[in-house]
């Protein structure tokens, strides 16, 4: 519940402070005397679009503050947003708004916390629900129209909802793969000719070893130069272990060099590590000579050999020039292109597969549109009775309504849509809301409509009327006034009327108005007169309101409503209309 506001600089306001109690509660004044500044002071308060024209001219910042009295489920909500509440159930609402060099500042802040406007609006929906006269254009709307029904129906719409809306998304994903996979299967099969030819290339020559190539022109080599190693190896023999008188063998000399050394170790044992050496030396050398002489007899010409390898060389270089640039490479492509060939024709779904999941994601979607149907049919069902029930005190006897479902193709939002059908008057064929309502009918209409959802979840502690009551008057005004104290029984009400059977109906009357003060600029220069000389005080236009207590005040108010004056018949009609609501009122809380 709304307790107390407090507007500064804001629009044609300076300073006001406003303090509201339970019930019924009615701003009046007279057209353009600043009414709706206090509604658009709410609006904004709780998160509405700002500009810059709502700052006070003259003023560089404005500030709208709102102090809630709120319930225990509400305050478990601020915790969990961690937002602290604040002691006695109190929730406070500011917001600030100030011009900036280049644009317009705005801050929001919930029990002192800065909050971002999408919290601010989830925190909206659970305080305040404003109700005007204009929101019959989005009435008449039938994704609004099925929003409201979804809303009547409550928690068992909602979860079904949302299964319907995971379904849908479900087979959308399904969908998508199916039409990408369709648009890429000539792409795919032309990948995977591609891939078989490759690999018929690679796998034909039999890959295993990266170093293959390299070992094959070795052993060309040395087949390629049999003669010129054998000669060669002949020669190293001969001067390694097999030397005669003209050139003896390197051996021959070590031979002659450790029979020295052994002599000298006789006399000097120091020498021994160099005598070990030359052995060494001597010991190498002489298998060195006997392996190169194994080595040249086993050399052998081998041209059936030499032909083969030269055409497996020619084979695998084409492979390195095509796949490489060497084997190794060649190798990792082989097995890459293995991989993804066996992606494309075992990795992924066929077309018929996925048409096949496709259609059963359909088939979940319908059965889930289906109960979706149901629960919409039995709360349309409802919502006629009731809505019916509340249009007939409102002058509304012979009132035809109807909520259908008409069916469409299934989407996240359900396979209907949702269309308000109407008839007022007796005879008259029951059409579409959008086509047959008049102004006076869509108020009522909208009246009627809030009080079904009283005590749902969906219906919020304080709700706001703004000229809810335009184009009527008489008996229906009369029945719109008893509605609105009925409302006001469960949910603070606060409503902006020109009526004054609805006036003389509220627990708090506040009047607006419009006055002329002098007050003392911001700016530094002084304001001129007219005549020349100089004034400290500039003369401006602000907004006043004032709670009208006193029952002859609120007379005095409601006989400027009817007639315009304060004429003794205006006032004997206003004093009737205070008594016969308050004895309306009486009779209700018995």
């Amino acid at each position: 519940m709304l307790v107390n506001l407090k507007i500064n600089n804001f629009a044609l306001v300076d300073s006001l402070e406003l303090v509201l109690g339970n019930g019924l509660s009615v701003l009046t004044g007279e057209t353009g005397a600043g009414k709706s500044i206090i509604l658009d002071a709410i609006d904004i308060v709780l998160g509405g679009k700002a500009n810059s024209r709502m700052i006070r001219t003259g003023s560089d910042r404005s500030t709208v503050e709102a102090t809630f009295q709120i319930n225990s489920n509400l305050n478990q909500w601020l915790e969990e947003q961690e937002i602290d509440p604040l002691e006695e159930n109190t929730l406070i609402c500011s917001r600030e708004l100030a011009i900036g060099k280049t644009n317009l500042r705005s801050r929001s802040r919930v029990n002192g916390v800065l909050v971002n406007r999408q919290l601010m609006a989830e925190l909206r929906s659970r305080l305040v629900e404003i109700t005007a006269q204009g929101q019959t254009v989005n009435l008449l709307i039938s994704e609004k129209q099925r929003d409201l029904l979804d809303a009547y129906g409550g928690k068992s719409i909602s979860k079904q909802l949302s299964k319907v809306t995971q379904a849908f998304e479900t087979v959308q994903q399904v969908k998508r793969e199916l039409e990408k996979r369709i648009k890429s299967e000539q792409e795919l099969l032309q990948r995977q000719d591609l891939l078989e030819f490759q690999l018929k290339d690679l796998n034909e020559v039999e890959l295993t070893d990266a170093n293959e190539l390299e070992e094959l022109e070795q052993e060309r080599d040395r087949l390629s130069h049999v003669v010129e190693l054998q000669q060669l190896g002949h020669q190293a023999y001969q001067l390694l272990y097999e030397g005669d008188q003209d050139q003896p063998a390197g051996a021959d000399f070590l031979g002659k060099a450790e029979s020295c050394l052994m002599e000298m170790t006789e006399y000097d044992a120091e020498l021994a590590p160099i005598l070990e050496m030359v052995q060494s030396g001597l010991a190498q050398i002489v298998e060195a000579g006997q392996q190169i002489s194994s080595y040249s007899e086993s050399l052998e010409a081998d041209p059936e050999r030499l032909s083969e390898i030269e055409s497996r060389i020619r084979q695998l270089k084409n492979i390195c020039r095509k796949y490489g640039p060497d084997l190794a490479d060649a190798i990792a492509l082989q097995q890459q292109l293995q991989q993804e060939l066996a992606q494309i024709t075992d990795g992924g779904q066929s077309i018929a597969a996925l048409q096949q999941e496709h259609q059963f994601t359909m088939d979940k979607l319908t059965q889930e549109c289906q109960k979706l149907t149901q629960l919409r049919q039995k709360a349309a069902t409802k919502l006629e009775k009731q809505l019916i029930k509340e249009l007939k005190p409102l002058a509304m006897d012979k009132v035809m309504f109807e909520c259908r479902l008409v069916e469409s193709t299934p989407t996240a939002m359900g396979a209907e849509k949702v269309v308000f059908y109407f008839s007022p008057n007796p005879g008259e064929v029951i059409q579409p809301l959008s086509v047959i309502a008049s102004g006076g009918e869509m108020s009522r209409f909208l009246l009627a409509l809030k009080a079904c959802f009283t005590g749902t979840e969906q219906s919020s502690n304080t709700l706001i009327f703004d000229e809810i009551d335009a184009g009527v008057s008489g008996k229906v005004a009369q029945a719109i006034a008893e509605k609105l104290h009925q409302l006001g029984k469960q949910h603070q009400v606060l409503c902006v009327t020109h009526q004054p059977l609805i006036a003389a109906m509220a627990n708090g009357h506040f009047k607006v108005e419009k006055t002329i003060i002098e007050e003392i600029p911001q700016s530094k220069n002084k304001s001129k007169k007219s005549n020349g000389s100089s004034s400290i005080f500039d003369i401006r236009t602000v907004v006043r309101v004032k709670l009208l207590s006193d029952r002859t005040v609120r007379a005095e108010e409601l006989a400027q409503i009817t007639g315009g004056h304060s004429a003794e018949d205006a006032i004997a009609f206003a004093e009737s209309l205070l008594t016969k609501a308050a004895k309306y009122r009486d009779s209700q809380s018995n």
